[in-house]
């Protein structure tokens, strides 16, 4: 359970970032696109004795693991702008409400969900899907441009972390049925995120002349860490509970939501509309729907 809590954590601090950076002038782009190089050293330090980074690229994983890499850069980039546009409460609600992705995944494709699904965890799962439409609505009142990247955003960021994370749990039970495993092959995932980060920051830099400026660089390490630590500990969660999506991801996405939201109210002041306080409960309930037995469990 330390695993779980702990990514929650450092998942939430992630969103902190995104919200700080306007504050000190960050370049987000600059930002994302370093912060995958620091990925990387983090994981090296953290390699455990006697194993080794090795790029196998006569292994298909590897090749899936590179392009999990873009991916990951992509949802990235979604993430800060939806954070910095639509705040953090409704981006977490969409980055974690996209559970359903990976939970249909387990069940239907992978078959390690781990439990028989009853009528009501099915009901969730139908209501987290409704949750983001109300939770993610917003009418501007600065015209159809400024609405359109306040609801667009958060689908973004919902349907690429529920792909990520549906690609990560194939590849934690189908090529680290050992936790030993963990690191050497996250690392080649970030390897192919920091190849992809490099190109893009090169592109930005290059095609719209924009300056380069260290505390950007700076602005990387306070994220890149944290991300790491983040989808590292959470293949060690999902090793933990015998690779069941379907148990750990609602766990690990409620803790997000309620700890995003209370970190954004009490912080950063953010306020949501009646529509989307429907939507954020909604999205609680649906949570608790798909995963009631678990939570009851622990109790």
């Amino acid at each position: 359970m330390i695993y779980l809590l702990s990514s929650i954590l450092f998942s939430v601090l992630l969103l902190v970032n995104f919200r700080l950076f306007p504050k000190f002038g960050i370049n987000t782009l600059h930002a994302i696109s370093l912060n995958y190089i620091v990925c990387f050293a983090t994981g090296m330090l953290l390699m455990p004795k006697g194993q080794s980074f090795a790029l196998d690229l006569s292994q298909n994983w590897t090749w899936y693991c590179l392009a999990l890499g873009v991916g990951f850069i992509i949802t990235f980039v979604l993430s800060g702008l939806s954070t910095q546009k639509a705040g953090i409460t409704i981006t977490s609600l969409a980055n974690n409400i996209s559970l359903v992705i990976p939970v249909l995944v387990s069940l239907l494709v992978l078959d390690v969900g781990g439990k028989t699904f009853d009528v009501f965890n099915y009901l969730g799962l139908i209501l987290a899907i409704l949750a983001v439409g109300l939770a993610t609505y917003q009418k501007s009142e600065h015209g159809l441009g400024s609405s359109l990247s306040s609801w667009y955003l958060p689908l973004g960021v919902f349907l690429m972390y529920g792909i990520t994370n549906a690609a990560i749990n194939y590849l934690n039970l189908a090529f680290i049925p050992n936790p030993e495993l963990t690191i050497p092959v996250t690392l080649v995932m970030v390897l192919g995120a920091a190849i992809a980060g490099v190109i893009l920051l090169s592109f930005s830099l290059i095609r719209n002349k924009e300056k380069w400026e260290w505390k950007n660089a700076l602005a990387a390490v306070t994220l890149g860490v944290p991300n790491f630590l983040s989808f590292y500990l959470i293949f060690l969660a999902l090793s933990s509970f015998g690779n069941s999506g379907a148990f750990v991801y609602p766990i690990y996405n409620i803790g997000v939501i309620v700890f995003s939201a209370a970190v954004a109210a009490i912080f950063f002041k953010e306020k949501l509309k009646q529509i989307n306080r429907i939507g954020f409960v909604l999205a609680l309930v649906a949570l608790f729907l798909i995963s009631y037995q678990e939570i009851s469990s622990m109790f």
